[in-house]
């Protein structure tokens, strides 16, 4: 059965720093763009970062300077690297596979596989 499961979210002070990782398991998900969005309490579900199979990337302008996102293909493994982290970035963390252009496919919809969520809160 195809997996994709979060880890790595936590509590951390303004200003600090984690590392979400996204495992897949089972077969090839088929997609060519994995993405991390988030989801704060009564918000729609916010696009973050995504990487394509040629490791190109796209992040929101909300976190560019702060966030990384990369990925280690022999592990199936995507990372969200996040600094500077501020009580704006309290979310849970979702990793998504879809198919589309690293440019232009930011929409949830547009991601058929979906992980359960790792929360992330960020204390003032």
């Amino acid at each position: 059965q195809s997996r994709l499961v979060e880890s790595g979210g936590g509590l951390v002070r303004t200003g600090e720093s984690l590392r979400l990782s996204c495992a897949a398991s089972g077969y090839s998900f088929g997609g060519n763009i994995w993405a991390w969005f988030r989801q704060a309490p009564d918000e729609d579900r916010e696009f973050v970062a995504a990487i394509d199979l040629s490791d190109a990337t796209n992040l929101a302008d909300s976190v560019k300077g702060r966030f990384t996102i990369s990925r280690d293909s022999a592990q199936n493994t995507m990372y969200l690297q996040m600094n500077n982290l501020s009580p704006t970035d309290t979310a849970v963390y979702f990793c998504a596979v879809g198919i589309g252009n690293i440019r232009t496919t930011t929409s949830p919809h547009s991601f058929p596989s979906w992980g359960q969520g790792t929360q992330v809160t960020v204390s003032s």
